[in-house]
């Protein structure tokens, strides 16, 4: 019997185990969101600001939670500084003073992204634990392609961001590399310039002075000083062809046209080539739809991969997916390592291989109450869930120590096993149901998320919780009848 339990505990937690979302950590409601910006290569700052400016009236009219709006267009300090980008910082009210949480504001804002088509808006809400910086600074599902080859890269990112968009996990995509900033090559027809005496070095300067708003000097008008700046009036350099009607100043002083010495093409290319590990690069970054975890995002993101990518491309992590795949495998290490210690430190107190193995058999049905109760309350696996179940190794073992010890002393006095086993699980129930009741109480205030900052910890409550109460019942049960199993009688020697 006691093996069909322990046989039930393993199938439970492989079955509500494979039910249950992963990620690093649940989101915290931290009072604050970011609107990132990205406008199409070529747009101009002028452009972006306006866009900024109705992102923020929108904040203003539809978030009444909103406390503070900070737009920043052409962003130096926290990203490439490019004038197609901005974000807009909205810092919400406490918590506790407002009805909608700060997830609920987000999911409003993505709902009404259609009313910025002039470029990708994304809404940011900071990690609870992260390492920070990443491509797109705060999204969630950051996944890298890699090759040698530019060409391929260039040829399978389209189709592999095609299938990224259609995908109902995501929402909202981006990646940092791009092959549409629009360029305007000038080339110069040199021996025609050399003929009208014209200067590469000459040309060159032309253009400077016109297009670049370079600072000449100062000057000081009713005590103000002022700097001069030269650059042609905008109405006369926002069209390519303007350019052709510029003139330059030959070596015998005459005025030559631009048109008769140049010619000038339109070409795109990517405003900035990218590295990862040695390889060329792009990573490929994406927010997630309501109810979907990292986890769900790196899988879908897998999977996408493994249909649309040949054995030349390596793929890898990068920002707060990185962080969850670290974390994963160290936990479960430390989880393994916390099992092992455990045993061999049981096996030097019992002096024995086999009574070790006995309370060890308590962790299956620990294990299955945590995941239970972690399905049950709709709760994911986190590195806070994770903590929780290594330290229910060591707080569910004690129940086993408590009858095993305690069967061990009384065989020692002449008793049969199962006269011993009756007696230990009896005389050991109340100090079981006292430890055990303790501990449950004193992580419900963390299951109940009391207290700020607690959300994302709720988890390690509930496993605590879950994990002691059946272990609690089902010890009583198990531990006697393996142990019975397990320990033969001592023969009597005449």
């Amino acid at each position: 019997m006691a093996f069909v339990v322990i046989a039930i505990s393993t199938g439970a937690i492989f079955f509500f185990g494979s039910q249950l979302q992963s990620e690093l950590s649940p989101l915290e409601d931290r009072n604050w969101l970011r609107l990132s910006f990205t406008g199409p290569e070529g747009t101009s700052f002028e452009a972006t600001d306006a866009v900024v400016d109705k992102m923020a009236k929108f904040v203003g009219d539809s978030i009444p939670e909103k406390r503070v709006c900070l737009t920043v267009t052409a962003p130096g300090f926290v990203g490439s500084g490019a004038v197609n980008t901005a974000f807009v910082r909205i810092a919400l009210s406490e918590s506790q003073d407002r009805k909608r949480s700060q997830q609920d504001i987000a999911n409003y804002i993505n709902k009404n992204i259609a009313l910025f088509p002039e470029g990708k808006v994304f809404v940011i809400q900071e990690q609870t634990i992260s390492s920070g910086g990443g491509p797109r600074g705060g999204l969630p599902v950051q996944f890298v392609l890699q090759n040698n080859d530019f060409n391929k890269l260039r040829d399978v990112l389209p189709k592999f961001m095609e299938e990224v968009g259609k995908s109902s996990v995501f929402q909202g995509t981006d990646v940092n590399l791009k092959f549409n900033k629009p360029e305007l090559i000038i080339e110069i027809d040199r021996e025609k310039a050399k003929t009208l005496g014209v200067s590469v070095a000459d040309l060159a300067q032309t253009l400077q002075l016109a297009l670049s708003g370079q600072r000449f000097g100062y000057f000081i008008m009713n005590e103000k000083q002022y700097q001069v700046i030269g650059q042609v009036n905008r109405e006369n350099r926002d069209d390519p062809l303007d350019l052709s009607a510029l003139y330059v100043r030959n070596n015998k002083g005459q005025m030559i046209q631009l048109d008769n010495i140049t010619k000038m093409r339109e070409q795109s290319s990517p405003p900035q080539l990218y590295h990862y590990n040695r390889y060329q690069s792009a990573t490929v970054s994406a927010g997630l739809a309501p109810g979907k975890t990292i986890g769900d995002g790196i899988k879908e993101m897998n999977v996408i991969a493994k249909k649309m990518l040949d054995e030349t491309f390596t793929s890898s992590l990068t920002g707060a997916s990185r962080d969850f795949e670290e974390s994963s495998s160290n936990t479960l290490f430390a989880f393994l390592l916390a099992l092992l210690l455990i045993y061999l430190l049981l096996a030097a107190q019992f002096e024995s291989f086999v009574q070790p193995l006995i309370i060890m058999f308590t962790v299956p049905t620990a294990l299955a109450g945590a995941i239970f109760s972690l399905w049950y309350f709709n709760q994911t696996i986190n590195i806070f869930s994770q903590i929780g179940m290594i330290m229910l190794i060591g707080l569910v073992t004690k129940n086993g120590i408590l009858i095993v010890e305690f069967t061990n002393q009384l065989r020692e006095k002449g008793m049969n096993i199962k006269d011993a086993l009756i007696e230990a699980s009896t005389a050991r129930l109340r100090p079981i149901l006292m430890t055990s009741l303790a501990t449950i109480l004193g992580a419900l205030p963390i299951a109940m998320a009391l207290g700020a900052g607690s959300k994302s910890r709720m988890g390690m409550g509930i496993v605590i919780i879950g994990g002691l109460l059946l272990s609690m019942i089902l010890t009583l049960f198990v531990i006697p009848a393996i142990y019975s199993y397990f320990v033969k009688e001592k023969k009597k020697h005449d």
